[in-house]
């Protein structure tokens, strides 16, 4: 079975009959020329030389050296072995705020949305390490355990929507103390939070939630969604959401709490703002450099490269192709490898 490591590049092997045709539309002009030039009955004696066969013969090794640099080019594969790859990175928590105030549409399409691609972007940069996911709204829960799986990771960020916790509200300690449990008892030296939220902390004790986080050396970085001045919260049937005395409700952002959050536990705080949230940015600069652990030894199989055999074959019929001369004198005469001899020698 042969496994091809680029195999877009094999759409240029329609360059291999493009190139033969045009081999066979030049011969054809060629012996129209030479027929209104002369009869067909005298060419033996005007070209005795002219051999037919080696021009084709030259046009097979063109055709046969340019299909065997595309061949190369898409890298041919056979044969395997099995190799022992160790992988090393950090434990790597999103913990998302999904309360009905996610659904403000200050940025488009609306918090909630962008907060996901954004944490897709964040995805991206990652290099080894393990991730996993918690929602949160006025409780939380682990929606995707520590994984080196992007592909689960991501089927559970598209699962999460505003309305996926029961419990209305914002409880920041909830999330910390849920996202702690996802490190799964491990060194906080290799662990990280990235807290993601629109609002205001209703619930839950967040100094005891941040002291225990400092307890166990995990870093949380905070990022807030939104504004001081606050951004009104859309209803189910239309309008907005109002309180009991039928004022309209805004989600205000409470950076103080976020930003001492981050400062205790030796993170750092950003303010959401252009298409990524900055996540691209905080892990390059502050969690990809952290320290790294083993995370897992796995046997692979790795496919040999066989690319230098149709590389080396093309290399060969193009050193061959013009040693073939089109009429029989030319050929006998390019095959003659004598020195000569200088004149009044």
């Amino acid at each position: 079975m042969i496994l091809w490591r680029d195999s877009t590049s094999l759409a240029a092997l329609l360059l291999v009959p493009l190139l033969a045709a045009l081999f066979v539309w030049a011969a054809r002009r060629r012996e129209r020329a030479l027929t209104a030039f002369v009869a067909a009955a005298l060419l033996p004696m005007v070209a005795p030389d002219v051999d037919r066969r080696r021009r084709t013969l030259r046009a097979a090794l063109l055709c046969g050296a340019v299909l065997s640099l595309v061949l190369a080019l898409a890298g041919p594969m056979w044969g395997f072995r099995w190799e022992e790859v160790h992988r090393e990175g950090v434990d790597l928590i999103v913990a998302l705020d999904t309360s009905r105030s996610m659904l403000a549409t200050d940025v488009k399409p609306n918090r909630l949305g962008r907060a996901k691609l954004a944490v897709e972007d964040l995805l991206a940069q990652l290099q080894g390490d393990r991730a996993g996911l918690v929602a949160f709204a006025g409780s939380a829960f682990v929606q995707c355990p520590l994984t080196l799986d992007q592909g689960a990771f991501r089927e559970s960020l598209d699962a999460i929507e505003v309305g996926i916790i029961p419990r209305g509200g914002t409880n920041l300690g909830a999330a910390m103390d849920a996202g702690l449990e996802a490190f799964e008892g491990r060194q906080g030296n290799h662990e990280a939070l990235v807290l993601i939220t629109d609002g205001e902390s209703h619930e839950g004790d967040v100094k005891e939630a941040t002291k225990r986080a400092q307890e166990r050396g995990v870093k949380i970085y905070t990022v807030g969604i939104g504004t001081a001045e606050g951004e009104l919260v859309p209803a189910d049937a239309g309008g907005y959401v109002k309180d009991r005395k039928g004022q309209v409700v805004k989600s205000r952002l409470d950076e103080d709490t976020l930003k001492q959050i981050a400062t205790d536990t030796g993170g750092v705080y950003l303010h959401a703002e252009g298409a990524s949230f900055g996540l691209g940015e905080l892990y390059r600069d502050y969690i990809g450099p952290m320290e790294k652990r083993a995370l897992a030894s796995t046997l692979e199989r790795r496919f040999e490269h066989r690319f230098q055999i149709p590389l080396a074959v093309a290399f060969v019929l193009l050193l061959v192709e013009p040693l073939v001369g089109e009429t029989r004198v030319a050929t006998r005469w390019r095959l003659r490898w004598r020195r000569r001899v200088p004149e009044g020698a």
